[in-house]
């Protein structure tokens, strides 16, 4: 079975099926969206207008029984930022899609009225219905009913209030495995799918089996690409104590940004850190070791419950309690668990949202550390879309904005995330460069500069950060082709069967040889497709910069300030 590209016209409420260009056959991820939006979107064009497109592409391996290659990838060009913008979840969507045949889903246009839809896909196309029971249902009801309504093993890609009401930080939602949320997250593309007036995609669930070109081959990569992870210290590391192991070891580095990144080190940081948040879960009876998508041997998520041993969140990630915790000051896990939780259900950015807290606690809005009156405006005025919750609800930029405040930690708009670039130079250069702001996943050299993964680069020294940066970029992008999650990266920097196994799983599903410069120029190719994007939208390399308080104040324990010039970040682009 050949796959197909299923495009939909929200305007004309059409849908048809298409055959693959030549051009897109060896593309799948962020390789495929970034390659779409970049071919059929005005880069000019208001990103919650007509002209903006939205675009679904499971990985190249989704759908096989690879290890970890459950992610599904989306783009467009984010409201937020203005800037092309692919985010890649786990859940169980893109799989089935795989399993469908579906290359790409591609949403165009814009219904003329005040009508919301649905979107049914199956492997002979989608269906588009009008939809009135779910709106404005939070995600984990939209979940529930569509359960009841199509069948639990059902696909759910969704938004939540947050979607619906155009806020600029909002998700698009993805059901895992244990009808919970993941998100493709940062840049709002939840907003671009509730301009579409599209509440939610449903999947057919399917016994279809991807092709193998060569079955025998694809085992034999399989085993050894998956004991590479199993194998891996980091990766057994994130299976004890999740993302959140992070949060002592940036502390101990002096590059936790904390209140609002006037400091490096957050005094509370034990309160929240991953060895806590591991014995709370054992202690309540929740899980310590879970899966984003079927087929995951890293098992970095976990469910954390509340004091009576009931589920509070899952996924409960380094960057949410960094933020929420450190950035806003509130050492109690139990309330940062619970706006993670909100955020879940109304489809916001959990890194974008307790950012902008932290400005509109300096703002005086509300107090550093005052836990629960997060959790109010999370419920009564974000949820309600209230001024101020709209305000908050369109990110860091927007509170910086409407009150006057300078420490604004954004880049081309989009808040920065839980490493400091003064005490971690390499992740600046990362911050500064990426195609889609600011955006720790693009090019994590926290692994080389912190974690002496990949060899090992002094956080504090300019040398070589912007070569680290680059390369790690790089493969980025060629690993968020492949629908793999971005933690084989551990593996791949340091177990020399990785790479290789993960070329050859490649090769042995589509009968092809490519080799390790094929898949260093496809990550080359993607990110100047997108670069390309944001200068035709108007960016040039005066966007790729850090807010001037970086330069202005030193930050403790290091007393450094951003001294990377100009000139090296420059240089970025110079492949």
């Amino acid at each position: 079975m050949a796959d197909k590209i299923f495009r939909v016209n929200m305007t004309d409420l059409t849908a048809k099926v298409e055959d693959v260009p030549e051009a897109w056959m060896g593309l799948g991820g962020r390789g495929l969206t970034s390659t779409v939006v970049a071919a059929e979107v005005d880069p000019t064009c208001n990103p919650l207008g007509s002209k903006n497109k939205l675009v679904f592409a499971p990985g190249l391996l989704s759908g096989t029984t690879a290890a970890n290659s459950g992610r599904l990838s989306c783009g467009g060009k984010s409201p937020l930022t203005g800037t092309i913008k692919e985010a890649n979840a786990g859940g169980t969507s893109a799989q089935l899609l795989a399993r469908l045949g579906i290359k790409a889903l591609i949403i165009e246009g814009q219904p003329k009225g005040d009508k919301w839809y649905n979107l049914h896909v199956t492997e002979d196309g989608v269906t588009i219905n009008e939809e009135t029971e779910t709106l404005g249902m939070g995600n984990f009801k939209v979940v529930e009913t569509i359960n009841e309504r199509l069948g639990a093993k059902t696909g759910v890609i969704t938004i939540g209030p947050a979607g619906e009401m155009k806020m600029l930080a909002a998700n698009i939602s993805v059901k895992d495995p244990d009808n919970h949320i993941r998100s493709n997250g940062r840049g709002g593309l939840g907003a671009v799918m509730g301009s579409k007036k599209i509440k939610f995609i449903s999947v057919e669930p399917t016994m279809n089996k991807v092709e193998i070109a060569d079955p025998e081959a694809f085992k034999t990569a399989n085993r050894t690409f998956a004991k590479a992870l199993v194998d891996n210290p980091i990766t057994q590391a994130l299976a004890q104590y999740g993302t959140n192991v992070l949060v002592n070891i940036i502390n101990e580095a002096g590059g936790l940004p904390t209140k609002n990144f006037t400091q490096g080190q957050f005094a509370g940081h034990e309160a929240i850190s991953g060895e806590t948040m591991h014995d709370t879960i054992v202690a309540r009876g929740g899980k310590p070791k879970h899966n984003c998508h079927p087929g995951c041997v890293i098992n970095c998520s976990q469910v954390y419950a509340d004091m009576q041993g009931g589920y509070r969140t899952s996924g409960f990630e380094y960057e949410t309690i960094w933020a929420f915790g450190a950035d806003c000051c509130i050492d109690n896990l139990d309330q940062v668990a619970e706006a993670d939780n909100i955020l879940d259900d109304l489809g916001l950015d959990s890194i974008e949202i307790p950012v902008a807290f932290a400005v509109a606690m300096e703002a005086g809005v509300l107090e550093f550390g005052d836990g629960a009156e997060v959790i109010r405006i999370l419920r009564e005025e974000i949820g309600k879309g209230t001024p101020l919750g709209r305000i908050i609800g369109c990110g860091a930029g927007s509170v910086g904005r409407t009150y006057g405040i300078t420490r604004v930690p954004v880049v081309k708009n989009q808040a920065i995330p839980a490493y400091d670039p003064r005490a971690i130079k390499g992740i600046g250069i990362t911050y500064a460069t990426s195609t889609m702001g600011a955006d720790h996943t693009m090019g994590y050299t926290i692994a080389t500069n912190v974690l002496g993964v990949g060899g090992s680069l002094d956080p504090l020294s300019k040398e070589g950060q912007v070569e680290l940066s680059r390369n790690l970029q790089i493969a980025t992008a060629a690993i968020d082709s492949t629908g793999m999650c971005l933690f084989i990266a551990f593996a791949a920097l340091d177990d020399a069967t990785c790479l290789p196994a993960l070329i050859d799983l490649i090769n042995a599903r589509f009968g092809i040889g490519l080799v390790a410069d094929d898949v260093t120029n496809l990550g080359k190719t993607i990110l100047k497709t997108e670069h390309e994007f944001n200068l035709k939208a108007g960016f040039t390399n005066l966007d790729d910069r850090l807010p001037e308080f970086f330069k202005e104040e030193p930050i403790a324990p290091h007393n450094v300030v951003w001294d990377i010039s100009d000139e090296a970040i420059d240089s970025f682009w110079d492949f």
